[in-house]
């Protein structure tokens, strides 16, 4: 009798500490998803340029992306929905998209990552994915309410093309560094509110 209550015993206490380390896996795992960043996400296709641009209204702005330093790839275009600005890159019929790294703040915080001689660290952006082949669209949305009226980004890709693989930036201004890199100034004033074309 004592044995059957020994072993009693026994499986009690195991029972007992794995429901325990379960709980606590489990409210990790709620923890995580908490302190995701929830100002941020990602969406890509292979929509052309003009089939893009034919869901939205006029954008704030619509910059080049120069691949290489010396070919138009594609484009970069920010809207804005309300909500959230939707910074897109989109690439032209021989370039597609493998990668994209994307900084965005306050134009006053100096917040694009840079080296000490003031080139971007484009593996310290807060942003950015990898993507299947034949991506020809990628769109970062990010909440506003979190950018200032005078905004900076840098938006890098890595995409192939004609000439191969290449890494390309959207064309802006001059980073301090002593390579082409690149970052873009806007004003959130620039932007009205776009019509998706969902109710249409």
């Amino acid at each position: 009798m004592k044995n059957v209550s020994l072993i009693s015993f026994v499986l009690l206490t195991l029972l007992f500490a794995t429901s325990c380390e379960t709980e606590k896996v489990n409210s990790n795992a709620v923890s995580n998803f908490e302190t995701a960043n929830p100002n941020f996400r990602v969406t890509s296709g292979n929509a052309s340029i003009s089939n893009y641009r034919a869901t939205y209204d006029d954008p704030c702005m619509t910059t080049n992306l120069i691949a290489g330093q010396h070919h138009i790839a594609g484009t970069v275009t920010v809207d804005f929905d309300g909500q959230d600005l939707i910074i897109t890159y989109a690439t032209n019929q021989d370039w597609s998209i493998e990668g994209t790294h994307l900084s965005i703040g306050n134009c006053d915080d100096r917040s694009i990552p840079t080296t000490g001689s003031g080139n971007p660290k484009i593996g310290h952006f807060e942003h950015s994915t990898t993507h299947s082949q034949d991506v020809s669209t990628v769109s970062y949305y990010i909440d506003a309410s979190v950018l200032s009226e005078n905004y900076c980004f840098a938006a890098h890709a890595e995409v192939n093309g004609p000439t191969g693989g290449e890494t390309a930036w959207a064309e802006g201004l001059d980073f301090d560094g002593n390579n082409w890199a690149m970052y873009v100034e806007g004003l959130l004033s620039d932007c009205n509110i776009d019509d998706d074309g969902s109710d249409r």
